[in-house]
């Protein structure tokens, strides 16, 4: 009985297998061949099991996916009816260069407008607004790497809470993945992630109308909608590229897909995002797990070690450049 606890608590997070580089796959064929992501993942949300993936536990520069660990740490917080009114102070510390939503010191806004505002804009002045709200921004950073730790993403290092580049700011495929589905356990959360458009205070009693920019969930940009999207959440930075994890749901069953950084730009990380669900739903029926998603510590979840690189392993996140969905 000593010696598996002690095995299950070495295990490496995830399973051996998806600590290789190189694509992992079991039981299936007819992968995507155009994938040219540095990292990817796809898993059965609800199982956890990972059906395949691609250097899945590489430590990358997160861009705005990193607002689903914010999410997962700070939206029970608050009731999505209470009411804040903006201080300069919360948001004179946003970034230069971010991805706004056009928040205004002075205007009252309610908590579920602040989070249409993180979800829909990737508004990082709602996130700093959030963040104040929550004691400010040095304790929401230290409280989501505290969940981070209990949701075993143990390849993430959090330096901003908006996921701005910042130097020593990573996280993995197999970390976004994680922040992605248990967030997706929660009904505002899952909510907020496919939401298409809202309408957002301007001022007075007029409003503008704010628009999603997941693209698989809108048809924009030349994009078509993915059928059975549910979420989750897009990122970009001129540093990190693209990142994306996408969940979409078709015959009872919800598949999740994380793809960070492919080699081209625009709507590449959407397309390759959607080839791989497509796989996931059709070849990748057959696959057998080559890891699996683990539960939080305090849920239950048996206790594992990083993959090898090491925890504090960080990659350089560079200058800091702009920001968007």
């Amino acid at each position: 009985m000593s010696t598996a606890t002690e095995a299950s608590a070495t295990a490496v997070v995830g399973g051996e297998q998806l600590a290789r580089t190189g694509v992992q796959v079991r039981g299936a064929s007819g992968l995507p061949a155009k994938i040219t992501a540095r990292s990817w993942l796809i898993a059965d949300c609800e199982s956890g099991e990972v059906l395949a993936a691609f250097n899945a536990h590489r430590r990358l520069p997160p861009a705005s996916t990193l607002k689903m660990l914010f999410a997962d740490t700070v939206l029970k917080k608050f009731d999505r009816t209470e009411r804040y009114t903006v201080q300069d102070s919360d948001v004179s510390d946003v970034p230069l260069g971010s991805s706004l939503v056009g928040i205004k010191p002075g205007l009252s806004y309610t908590v579920e407008q602040l989070w249409q505002g993180v979800f829909l804009r990737s508004g990082n002045d709602a996130v700093h607004v959030l963040s104040h709200m929550n004691g400010g921004i040095a304790k929401t950073v230290a409280e989501m790497q505290a969940k981070a730790e209990d949701l075993q993403a143990l390849d993430t290092h959090v330096v901003s809470p908006d996921g701005f580049d910042h130097p020593g700011q990573i996280s993995s495929a197999y970390d976004l993945s994680l922040f992605a589905r248990h967030g997706l356990k929660d009904a505002d959360f899952r909510g907020y992630c496919g939401t298409r458009t809202a309408d957002f205070p301007a001022g007075g009693k007029k409003t503008f109308q704010i628009q999603n920019t997941d693209r698989l969930l809108t048809g924009a940009w030349g994009l078509k909608t993915y059928d059975g999207l549910i979420g989750v959440k897009n990122g970009y930075t001129s540093n990190a590229g693209n990142t994306f994890t996408g969940a979409a749901t078709r015959d009872g069953r919800t598949l999740l897909v994380t793809v960070m950084h492919p080699a081209e730009g625009n709507n590449a990380v959407y397309e390759q995002t959607a080839a791989l669900l497509d796989w996931g739903f059709g070849h990748g029926r057959t696959a057998r797990a080559v890891g699996t998603l683990v539960d939080p510590l305090s849920e239950g979840g048996a206790s594992a070690s990083p993959a090898p690189g090491g925890k504090g392993a960080q990659a350089a996140a560079g200058a800091p450049g702009p920001e968007g969905g």
